[in-house]
């Protein structure tokens, strides 16, 4: 059983940045995907950024130029750090993994999640 824990959230004014992280049996998984999603209140949730084992990454192109995912292996950690946040950033932040399989901003296609950091941007 894979167990994920998000931390980092807050509430920031506009402009300002953060780093969330997710803890959990990361290094298990060798050929894994490995992302970041968000769940705004009425809203579906959506993939922000992926995280392959090959080291590729992708990101939504809402947030392109201003989050970055990476992975912490020794301290088992993966993170996301945003930048220049904007009101309509709001939302609780989920990390995933799958464990196995081609890795896209698809949420159906991981099988693990964390139980959420809230992110609030106020103007």
């Amino acid at each position: 059983q894979v167990r994920l824990s998000e931390s980092g959230g807050d509430s920031v004014q506009s402009g300002g940045s953060l780093r969330l992280s997710c803890v959990g049996s990361l290094h298990e998984h060798i050929r894994y995907c490995m992302a970041w999603f968000r769940q705004a209140p009425g809203k579906e949730r959506e993939g922000v950024a992926t995280l392959q084992h090959t080291g590729d990454t992708t990101y939504a192109d809402s947030v392109k130029g201003r989050f970055t995912i990476s992975l912490d292996n020794a301290k088992s950690t993966l993170y996301l750090e945003i930048h220049n946040l904007k009101p309509e950033d709001t939302a609780m932040y989920y990390c995933a993994i799958r464990p196995q399989g081609w890795c896209a901003l698809v949420a159906g296609l991981f099988p693990y999640w964390g139980q959420g950091t809230q992110v609030t941007v106020s103007p």
